[in-house]
């Protein structure tokens, strides 16, 4: 196993979920993964959270230990040696800090942009903005009822421990994330008010312009993100 490069916590999850067509995810596809299903059907998500507790190579973060990142998501798999890794790619994610942008893509290429952000995080809503344009916008869900334990597809979308992105030369990149299985619950949609056409383009507004096809709250916890390696 890879080394450790990054310890945090993700706290208080928001996924929004859609089918989408494999046609919209197949030129993201780095080298040597195929895209993954659940019940015969190809998946995106959008993803609000908030990254505590960061620190990177065992040194506190300091200045980046409480802060919201929203991203867009979707899943693959790899075979290797008769093992299955299931895994996520990034389209974009976003988070309020230079640093951890710059640092991400620097080490990982993995695709960080940086904008002004902000939470707002109670028993009662968990909601994640950023500014674009001059305006506030965001995601945003209402736990409804008591936390559980996860069914499908609520596991197929939480339960992938590999990430993997396209690096500059044209080979991709795998690192491994751990993090025990979370309790979730259900929710109401409390916003979903973003300019995809602005941050993905116009095929990624098509495809995410009607309400999620499951949405689901997560309380999370502590992760830990090995060192990556090519593949």
């Amino acid at each position: 196993m890879a080394s450790s490069f990054l310890t945090a916590s993700w706290r208080n999850l928001v996924l929004m979920n859609w089918r989408v067509d494999q046609s919209l995810l197949a030129p993201h596809l780095p080298h040597g993964v195929e895209l993954d299903q659940w019940d015969g059907d190809y998946w995106a998500s959008m993803v609000g959270f908030q990254f505590q507790d960061m620190s990177v190579k065992g040194i506190p973060a300091f200045g980046f230990r409480d802060f919201p990142e929203i991203n867009l998501r979707f899943y693959v798999k790899r075979k290797i040696n008769g093992e299955t890794r299931r895994g996520v790619v990034f389209i974009r994610e976003i988070t309020p800090h230079l640093m951890v942008g710059w640092v991400a893509r620097t080490l990982y290429n993995e695709p960080y942009v940086t904008l002004p952000m902000r939470q707002s995080v109670d028993d009662k809503k968990a909601l994640y903005q950023i500014k674009l344009d001059g305006r506030w916008q965001g995601l945003g869900l209402k736990p409804v009822g008591s936390l559980r334990k996860q069914k499908e597809p609520e596991l197929f979308i939480t339960e992938h421990y590999w990430g993997y992105n396209r690096q500059r030369n044209g080979e991709a990149m795998e690192y491994q994330v751990e993090h025990p299985t979370w309790r979730v619950c259900s929710v109401k949609l409390e916003c979903f008010d973003l300019d995809i056409k602005k941050l993905y383009g116009p095929h990624w507004a098509e495809a995410l312009k009607e309400n999620p096809d499951s949405m689901v709250f997560a309380d999370g916890s502590s992760v830990t993100v090995h060192s990556g390696v090519l593949i």
